[in-house]
């Protein structure tokens, strides 16, 4: 298991790296363009091949970057479905221009409650995201977000993920999902212990599939399991706590899956002190598993 941040990227996309290595990220998450704007300026050509190259050079690991927070891909109103798409097709093709290893979002929200209806709207919009694109030629692999339940979200549990993928019909290289810990627990899902994380996997296995799980945020939640609150806590500071973190690094079934945090606080303690947290706890699990 490796781990890294979310790191800024308005300094530049080498810059982000540098950045990243400081902090002793292994991987890392980026924003391709502002995160709260439908449409930005394109990556020019050079500079995504300058970064490209640098990454490979250093031998720095995945890179993932964030979709805006506008995409709502299960929404039943037409214009805002037709916005969505064509935002996602974009995120893809900037993804692709860095060599990203995959794109996270989240899927929207059901306001009319017809859950079933917004799988397949997700589906269905993932298709057309796809084809825009690129078709086949794009490469790029995307991560459906699990959300904390609140109000009308749609992908708080594995089972309305795995719906969303299914109805879209597309291959594990191309759609997954990923897991961010403090929404799973705001939800109601005990990742704070270790049955809890057993039966998670279980769970993820049964409705997605454990080869489509492409990326794990690792945070820390700030108020009790079942909340619906998504308030994101250090490592280890929050309710899931060290233990809760320790026994996802432990899991066998997760060891190939790359972490990213995403904390609130100062940069660049923020970056440091979690990535050190989770590193030193990969170290733990390791020893205790050595044999005697």
């Amino acid at each position: 298991m490796i781990f890294g941040a979310h790191v800024s990227v308005s300094g530049g996309y080498v810059s982000a790296l540098d950045y990243a290595q400081s902090v002793g990220c292994e991987c890392m998450q980026i924003f391709a363009k502002s995160p709260r704007q439908w449409r930005g300026p394109a990556i020019k050509p050079e500079i995504a091949v300058e970064f490209v190259t640098e990454r490979k050079q250093r031998t720095f690991g995945p890179v993932f970057t964030h979709t805006a927070y506008l995409i709502n891909l299960s929404t039943t109103k037409e214009d805002l479905y037709e916005k969505s798409v064509a935002a996602l097709a974009d995120e893809l093709q900037r993804a692709e221009a860095i060599e990203a290893a995959g794109v996270v979002t989240h899927i929207g929200n059901v306001p009319d409650g017809d859950r079933e209806g917004a799988a397949r709207r997700v589906g269905a919009a993932i298709v057309r995201a796809f084809e825009l694109a690129g078709g086949d030629g794009c490469c790029t692999r995307l991560l459906l977000e699990n959300t904390a339940g609140a109000g009308s979200t749609f992908g708080s549990t594995f089972a309305e993920i795995g719906a969303s993928i299914d109805s879209a019909g597309l291959a594990p290289d191309r759609l997954g999902m990923c897991l961010d810990t403090c929404h799973a627990f705001a939800f109601g899902y005990p990742v704070d212990e270790v049955e809890g994380w057993r039966a998670v996997v279980e769970e993820i296995e049964h409705c997605v599939g454990i080869e489509r799980l492409g990326l794990i945020h690792a945070n820390d939640c700030k108020y009790e399991i079942g909340t619906f609150h998504d308030r994101h806590e250090w490592i280890g500071d929050g309710h899931i706590g060290t233990d809760g973190f320790r026994a996802m690094i432990c899991s066998p079934e997760l060891a190939a899956v790359p972490v990213v945090t995403e904390m609130p606080g100062e940069v660049p303690q923020k970056d440091a002190v979690n990535v050190a947290r989770l590193v030193a706890l990969r170290d733990e699990c390791a020893e205790s598993q050595e044999p005697v």
